[in-house]
């Protein structure tokens, strides 16, 4: 199968790529930058320039491929609607050419876009109205399914795998790094979900050969971590105390950050390991991110 890979050389994108090629699939990867062009080349991965808002750049990748994984996303937080729009417009353009053609198109999503405080499972559908923007996407998927598209939805927890790097923990670093102190809001029982980054690739592979139209699948290993351990084993890798902040505080402490640091977002796997047949064999998170040196 030839595969059109947007976000490519990302964290994910990579280690998708990597699998593609090993599994016997021939990859076309969209490059932004010359550095990232190189990079794919280097790889013996076919390039596509262009970009998220460059909708044409899309199109053609898209058309000329057997089936489409998309993973870029703009993680600028500051500007995270606005991103999300470029998200939704984006999957709008590459499911346009694949309408009626039976080819297949995964597109990105997060497992906490069902809520909080229970065990996300793949067929739970996304709040309506939902609290984050991020739901853009699934919504575009929903829209290019039910113009017959065949299109499918990855949910993706916390991601490790690489040293300095695991989702939105990578920022919680960077807040306690520059407060002096790994702070976890309350008692600290909320719940992260994670996967291994290699782990993920092989779910895509799996999604992309035998994806369903319409189906959420959940790239998850770790259910459920509790933020307590999580900032514990932060504090120990900085040599900063790990300490308790009230939900009241936590917005002056954590800034845009906070609504994370509190969610509570456990997510099962269980019907994607069913209908995929994908099982985890990586690290989990707790053990690879308390190896030494992992977020220097």
């Amino acid at each position: 199968m030839r595969v059109f890979v947007t976000g490519a050389t990302g964290f994910v994108g990579s280690a998708i790529v990597q699998e593609l090629v090993q599994a016997g699939h021939s990859v076309i990867g969209l490059a932004r930058s010359d550095a990232a062009a190189g990079s794919l080349a280097t790889h013996g991965v076919e390039v596509q320039r262009g970009s998220l808002d460059d909708r044409d750049s899309l199109r053609r990748g898209a058309a000329a491929a057997d089936g489409v994984i998309h993973t870029a996303f703009i993680h600028d937080f500051s500007k995270f609607k606005e991103n999300c729009e470029i998200d939704r417009r984006a999957i709008e353009a590459m499911a346009a050419v694949l309408e009626g053609t039976g080819k297949g198109m995964l597109v990105t999503s997060g497992t906490g876009i069902t809520g909080r405080g229970k065990v996300a499972r793949e067929d739970d559908p996304p709040l309506t109205p939902n609290p984050t923007p991020r739901a853009a996407s699934e919504e575009a998927a929903d829209a290019a399914v039910a113009r017959g598209a065949r299109v499918a939805v990855v949910r993706l927890p916390q991601v490790h795998g690489a040293a300095g790097k695991c989702g939105l923990l990578s920022y919680f670093v960077e807040i306690a790094r520059a407060k002096g102190v790994s702070a976890y809001v309350g008692d600290g029982r909320n719940r992260w979900p994670g996967v291994h980054r290699l782990d993920a690739a092989v779910l895509y592979r799996l999604a992309l050969e035998k994806a369903v139209a319409g189906a959420r699948y959940h790239a998850v290993a770790d259910e459920g971590v509790p933020m307590r351990d999580m900032a514990a084993v932060v504090a120990r890798h900085l040599n900063v105390p790990a300490e308790s902040i009230s939900p009241g505080d936590a917005a002056g402490h954590f800034g845009w950050f906070a609504h994370f640091a509190a969610a509570d977002c456990p997510a099962s796997s269980a019907l994607t390991r069913e209908r995929l047949g994908w099982m985890p064999t990586q690290i989990g998170m707790m053990e690879d991110i308390g190896r030494e040196g992992y977020f220097k």
